[in-house]
């Protein structure tokens, strides 16, 4: 025995065509508004992607973003210098210095990834996208174009006031009101020791009877 099937809703002939000439009544009906592009700048989502900043102070050439960008088109080369011992008899220490980082926006597909993985916050989405060429191979910016878009990137929205804290202000937190706590009782506890120490005896003053002399 075959289930039975509820029997289909009767359409109004011409009712998909009546719906589309609606819309299209309601949009002739409205002003047009032309934006006057390039006089008049658009207003982009705060979160748009429009280029990648680069803040080089922050770079510590870990090539973890060259490594995890599915396009490769991220152009990483250092040397390594030898930095002298900070104290007398300490032990020299070699880090990375950048000298080139650059970005082929031609195959770069914006994903985002490299910003993400980056683990010092030293790429940043910028919202600008006036970087148009008429030669590809001038896509390929090098770090002090990013360095250029790094300042126009915006500053970070404000958190959600019921938002849950980060685990790095809240560990500094802890930590501090931990240390305040430890202060305020070792001051208490010396407080207490002063108070509750016996008063030393006057020259002055004559012994008691039947005291030693």
């Amino acid at each position: 025995m075959t289930g039975s099937h509820p029997p289909a809703r009767s359409r109004i002939p011409g009712s998909g065509l009546a719906k589309g000439l609606a819309v299209t009544l309601r949009t002739m009906t409205r002003r047009a508004h032309t934006a006057q592009y390039p006089d008049v700048q658009p207003e982009l989502p705060p979160r748009s992607r429009g280029v990648i900043g680069l803040f080089e102070e922050n770079c510590t050439v870990c090539m973890l973003c060259a490594r995890e960008c599915p396009d490769w088109c991220i152009y990483i080369d250092s040397h390594k210098e030898t930095v002298p011992a900070a104290v007398p008899g300490g032990r020299e220490r070699s880090r990375n210095v950048l000298d080139r980082f650059a970005i082929d926006f031609s195959l770069c597909m914006y994903c985002g990834i490299c910003i993400e993985v980056c683990p010092f916050d030293a790429l940043f989405w910028s919202p600008e996208f006036e970087y148009a060429e008429t030669d590809i191979r001038d896509l390929t910016h090098e770090r002090d174009k990013l360095r250029e878009w790094m300042w126009t990137v915006p500053a970070p929205p404000a958190l959600d006031p019921a938002a849950e804290e980060p685990k790095e202000l809240a560990a500094a937190r802890k930590t501090a009101e931990k240390l305040a706590t430890a202060r305020a009782d070792a001051e208490r506890t010396g407080t207490e020791q002063a108070s509750g120490a016996p008063e030393a005896a006057d020259p002055d003053t004559p012994p008691a009877e039947g005291g030693q002399a």
